[in-house]
């Protein structure tokens, strides 16, 4: 398969962006990936790079946005931080992905078992490690743990039920923060020149949930 130019990314709806990662994930899940000469696409994008989306994962091993979705070099603009959250620096890269190279769709693709969730439930006993730049991070969900959490409820990562809705909590608010902080990013969404959607993939199964 052949990397992507200006004119098939042109092409490209933010609709059709979606179901390449779809139809990626499908592939991924039966284990029937694209054919890719990865040193071909190497040569196809010396000149310049053709994105067609924007995906902001987690730092997590295992969620490595072009292999979930099946994707070459130069397809995605992968945007990875522990907790998949978006702050300026983030927003920035996500304006340039879609306003200045052309991307027409942006997924904010949180994952099950997440380890800075995990952290952030399990804040008190992180602090203790002395880890100053890790305890900032984690205290980041702090404002959505206490938004969900219900009265009596267990704050721990051993809380399961706690910690999945935390996961889809915490993909609601990045896509809310975009949203809310870059003007530009919230109107190329409602001039529908791109998308922004929120999805879940799941360590056990390698399936993507649409959320």
């Amino acid at each position: 398969m052949k990397a992507h130019t200006l004119e098939t990314q042109t092409s490209i709806t933010p609709d059709k962006a979606l179901d390449y990662l779809k139809e990626g994930n499908a592939r991924f899940v039966n284990n029937l990936k694209v054919n890719r000469n990865l040193l071909e696409q190497v040569n196809d994008t010396r000149e310049g790079q053709w994105p067609f989306a924007v995906v902001l994962s987690c730092i997590d091993s295992r969620t490595s946005a072009e292999l979930i979705f099946d994707q070459g070099l130069g397809d995605i603009f992968s945007v990875r931080i522990a907790g998949n959250f978006v702050n300026q620096d983030i927003l920035g890269s996500m304006e340039f992905g879609c306003n200045v190279a052309g991307s027409k769709l942006i997924v904010v693709l949180g994952h099950t078992k997440c380890g800075a969730l995990k952290g952030g439930l399990d804040a008190a006993k992180i602090e203790g490690l002395g880890m100053d730049n890790l305890n900032h991070l984690i205290y980041h969900f702090d404002p959505i743990i206490n938004e969900i959490i219900k009265e009596g409820e267990e704050r721990s990562s051993k809380n399961e039920d706690l910690l999945e809705r935390l996961n889809h909590h915490n993909v609601q608010h990045a896509l809310a923060d975009i949203r809310h902080n870059s003007t530009t990013l919230r109107n190329l969404e409602k001039e529908g020149k791109i998308k922004i959607v929120g999805a879940n993939y799941c360590v056990e199964t390698g399936v993507v949930t649409w959320l």
